[in-house]
């Protein structure tokens, strides 16, 4: 096992044992292997480590830890790796990697067992399991938090104990156990199932009287530490000696569990506290009154009611940004607890589309499904306000242009806050604060550089510190830029400094004040680098993305090297790039400042392009086409191009794609902007190529929008390329998204002309897709018969093209046709063949899919219990990865097991849980769906005026909605009630 934590923690690599340093490394692991396979926010990561005192930097801390915890486990050769996943973090080890996990599938073991009347094989079974402990479950870790958590596994161990023990009895082995429990008993001695087991054994071995002695000693006790006395169940046994009772004495088999008997409660899908906000400017100096001016506006009074909101204006390089995340940070913790909202605005669209995009990517972070959100402006305002309505949430809006773009953002409560920052006065703002930001005053600029360059220095050249602090005017930006290269270079004096940057005002003195201070300290600094610098300052500056890894740096010079990041290093000794983040590997991630970026990209006539975009989009296919394949097993049911691609380190891919839907996840941003600057490029199959593989990525989180216009952007260059190929393979995948957004005359359409062009390059995987699609919209209108003829097809084609998870998934879809036909037989092998499929590939992310299917057929065969078993293993699947809809879909599927088989409360308990889930994400259909299935089960429970109430509002949904034939069911069910 790589991790144990029943015990001492322990972790083993390649090369053995992995030391964790103690502290805060330590208990940050150890809180993340509790949870393995959930994701542990960052608070609860500060509560374990802090409890009710942590510093104002524990966040920070936390991000190093990881990072740290990080490299120990990748240099250590452990496979599992820690993987970033808002709020928190995640761990996701093999089963048979952590021993919890082995403990708690052998107990579930043991539980079926039982159930089948086998006493002998669960106690070894259960002996197996509780062999696995090395001690107190995270021995040696005190913090509260945790052994919170510890001792409930703890109290698993004697349970576990206890049963194989009172199995032993029972299968007349007392003589055996007088040991084991004697030693138990003195271990745990207010514990009084063990006490009871002990004089049962005792008694059972002919030793009434010592048995009966042990009921003595413990009663006194009892009495004398806790004031009570023997419960029920240790009484019990004592009169069953004084009785005489063997019979009784003998013990009994653990109780067999009820198949069905499922917990439902659901995962709560609400992110309670997205965390957005970047970090704060460790150097940040000035502008007291301002951020004073500033938290009065954003925190307001109980009289307040109004949203606050807080318009920050300033020419470029003067510090907006930086103030905007410094007083958000200032306030966000004790006045907006709910969490802080954040989109940069210089890099969204014009227009309502543009708009629409950050709502949607707000309602994400609020944790409504992709897949629930709603089409258009209009809808998502609606429900971004309806969802802050009440809570205490602060949204920043960085770099707004106009009115219109900021105005669809705002919060409708007074509990909410906007900071806005600009470079215009935006004064159709409504309620809007205005605070103008100016450059440093002379103090403050002084303050600025002896943080940079150092205190010495500057009282050294102290006349020289004041002409430069008067050469930048102020700036912030120009000033950390020049104070930036003295720090790199402690032999140069201020007064050089000076001189030089004379020198470059003279020759820019054509540009207005603040730009000329900037450009001055841009080509200053920048003239300073060494060529091969200069050209990647000025080729990484190509890339659209706000911050970009470090092996960009490689892909953009065409350098293999193992290490690309360090090729940054000197543009980041200079601040000429900012270093914005770290990657879960300890990479780091960077970004230009807007003044750098546009300044950089001037460089690019000096260096020509030489194919460094290319490259650097071919790198970023490289890894979607790897990430597609960890997802799926393999490079299945998605077509590719030709074009080249440019790989980036492998020691860097393997890291990143430990979990390659969070990876596809985080660079969202990059890989569709990738797309479109590919389209606009005139690189076609490359656009192409990279929309259909992202689709693994926007089909799984529900980004319909990236979907739609990555698709759109590509489609619009692939045709204007006249690449038939990359025509059809767009078409086909839009023709999903339609299904996806239940617009099925749409999909026919780009799916019928998709396969045309298919079939006359005689493609199979196309053909085989396109077929797919088209199988399952004749499914859903009814059409059986040419829906299991198009599914016909598209195996012969999936089979043709090698791709066995295409085969899986049209296996999976057709079995309830073969079903309904009266072919059992057949509608079971095929499923059996899909699972085995996604099980030899390593397709995860199919088998639930499979499961909820071969559950359905084991409902429909009558085999209720085995059927309730299957979706209760679904349902445990879905919440590991946080599937909310998929929860939806499953808790109905055993709520109808568990009517089919006459449990109605069990039934309701399932129907009522997937209704308050449907509800939570705000879909409305799947709302109504739970709600005609709810009132089914009231029905047979005999509670019909409820069950009415819920008929009723179901039926007007389904009206609404054109949900025809769930609006005739509702209406038979009131039929039928008279």
């Amino acid at each position: 096992m790589t991790f144990r934590i029943l015990g001492p923690m322990e972790v083993r690599g390649t090369s053995g044992a992995v030391r964790i340093p103690p502290g805060r490394q330590h208990v940050i692991l150890a809180a993340l292997l509790m949870d393995a396979n959930r994701i542990v926010t960052t608070d609860h990561l500060v509560d374990a480590l802090w409890e009710d005192s942590p510093p104002s930097t524990a966040r920070t801390q936390i991000q190093i830890c990881v990072s740290r915890l990080r490299k120990t486990l990748a240099e250590a050769g452990v496979a599992t790796q820690i993987v970033s996943r808002s709020p928190g973090y995640l761990v996701q080890p093999p089963e048979s990697a952590l021993d919890m996990h082995v403990f708690t599938k052998l107990l579930t073991q043991a539980r079926s067992l039982a159930a089948q009347g086998t006493p002998a094989e669960t106690s070894a079974l259960l002996r197996t399991a509780v062999s696995l402990w090395r001690g107190p479950c995270l021995a040696g870790i005190p913090h509260r938090a945790l052994r919170t958590m510890a001792s409930r596994l703890d109290e698993d161990r004697l349970a576990a104990i206890e049963t194989y023990l009172d199995l032993d009895l029972g299968l007349g082995l007392h003589h055996q156990l007088v040991g084991e429990l004697t030693r138990l008993v003195h271990e745990n001695p207010l514990r009084e199932r063990l006490r009871g087991l002990l004089m049962r054994a005792l008694y059972l071995s002919g030793r009434q009287a010592e048995a009966l002695a042990v009921y003595r000693a413990g009663r006194d006790l009892l009495i004398e530490e806790l004031g009570l006395e023997p419960g029920d169940e240790l009484r019990s046994v004592e009169n069953a000696i004084l009785a005489g009772d063997t019979a009784a004495l003998q013990g009994a088999a653990i109780d067999a569990p009820d198949p069905v008997d499922v917990a439902v409660e659901p995962v709560a899908p609400i992110v309670d506290r997205p965390r957005q906000l970047a970090a704060d400017t460790a150097d940040f100096t000035g502008h007291d009154d301002l951020v004073t001016a500033a938290e009065t506006v954003l925190v307001g009074d109980e009289t307040q009611q109004a949203v606050g909101v807080v318009v920050i204006v300033g020419r470029p390089g003067v510090g907006k940004s930086a103030l905007a995340t410094h007083i958000g940070h200032r306030v966000a913790a004790e006045h907006f607890p709910d969490g802080q909202l954040y989109c940069d605005l210089r890099g969204v669209r014009a227009g309502t589309d543009g708009v629409a995009d950050v709502l949607g990517r707000f309602l994400l972070a609020l944790g409504i499904p992709g897949a629930m959100v709603p089409d258009g402006l209009a809808g998502r305002q609606e429900l971004y306000r309806t969802l802050l309505a009440g809570r205490r949430v602060l949204v920043v809006l960085d770099d707004a242009a106009t009115e219109g773009q900021v105005t669809p953002l705002l919060p409708g409560s007074s509990s909410c806050a906007v900071i806005i920052t600009t470079r215009s006065r935006l004064t159709g703002v409504p309620g809007a604060h205005r605070l103008a930001l100016d450059v440093l005053d002379h103090d403050h600029s002084l303050r600025l550089l002896v943080r940079v360059v150092g205190a010495e220095r500057v009282a050294a050249e102290a006349e020289a510190a004041d002409a430069l602090v008067r050469a930048v005017g102020g700036l912030p930006l120009a000033l950390r830029i020049i104070g930036a290269r003295l720090a790199a270079r402690p032999h140069w004096t201020l007064a050089s400094m000076v001189h030089r940057l004379a020198d470059e005002r003279r020759r820019l003195d054509e540009l207005a004040h603040g730009d000329m201070t900037i450009r001055a300290s841009l080509s200053l600094t920048h003239d300073g680098l060494d060529p091969r610098s200069r050209k990647l300052f000025a080729l990484l500056s190509t890339a659209d993305g706000l911050t970009v890894p470090g092996w960009t740096a490689g892909a953009v010079l065409d350098d293999d090297s193992p290490y690309p990041s360090d090729l940054l290093e000197p543009l980041v000794d200079v601040q000429l790039l900012d270093v914005d983040a770290v990657e879960r590997t300890g990479e780091f991630r960077y970004s230009y400042q807007d003044m750098v970026r546009l300044f950089a990209r001037e460089q690019l006539a000096a260096h020509g392009d030489d194919g460094a975009l290319h490259r650097m989009l071919g790198g970023w296919l490289a890894i979607a086409e790897q990430a597609h394949g960890g997802v799926y097993g393999g490079d299945y049911t998605v077509l590719h191009s030709e074009t080249p691609r440019w790989h980036p380190p492998a020691e860097y891919v393997a890291q990143v794609l430990i979990d390659p839907l969070d990876w596809l996840d985080g660079e969202r941003a990059n890989l569709v902007a990738a797309v479109g600057q590919a389209a606009s490029g005139g690189m076609a199959e490359l656009a192409w190529d990279l929309a259909v593989t992202l689709v693994t990525l926007f089909e799984s989180r529900g980004y319909f929008d990236d979907w739609e216009r990555t698709h759109q952007d590509a489609l619009a260059a692939t045709r204007t390329a006249g690449d038939d190929r990359g025509v059809a393979a767009l078409l086909n995948s839009l023709g999903t998204l339609y299904i996806n957004r239940r617009e099925p005359d749409r999909s026919r359409a780009v799916e019928l002309e998709a396969l045309a062009v298919f079939e006359r390059l005689d493609d199979p995987r196309g053909i085989a897709l396109c077929q797919r699609d088209l199988a399952l919209l004749d499914r859903q209108a009814g059409a059986d018969d040419a829906a299991f003829e198009r599914y016909t097809v598209a195996l012969r084609e999936f089979t043709r093209s090698d791709d066995a998870v295409g085969r899986s998934i049209v296996l999976t879809q057709s079995a309830p046709i073969l079903y309904r036909r009266g072919d059992v037989e057949q509608a079971q092998a095929w499923l059996a063949e899909a699972i085995d499929i996604c099980r030899a590939v390593g397709y995860d992310g199919g088998i639930p899919h499979t499961l909820r299917r071969i559950g359905q057929l084991q409902m429909m065969s009558g085999e209720f219990d085995t059927a309730a078993t299957t979706m209760a293993e679904v349902l445990g699947m879905v919440r590991d990865t946080r599937d909310v809809i998929g929860e939806g879909y499953v808790l109905c599927s055993l709520g109808e097991v568990n009517a089919a088989a006459g449990r109605h409360d069990r039934a309701r308990t399932c129907f009522q849980q997937a209704l308050t889930l449907r509800e939570r994400i705000t879909d409305g259909s799947g709302a109504a769906v739970a709600r005609l299935e709810l009132a089914r089960a009231l029905l047979a429970l005999g509670e019909s005026a409820e069950a009415v109430t819920l008929l009723r509002e179901a039926l007007a949904t389904f009206g609404e909605r054109g949900m025809e034939r769930e609006r005739q069911a509702a209406e038979r069910e009131l039929a039928a009630l008279g």
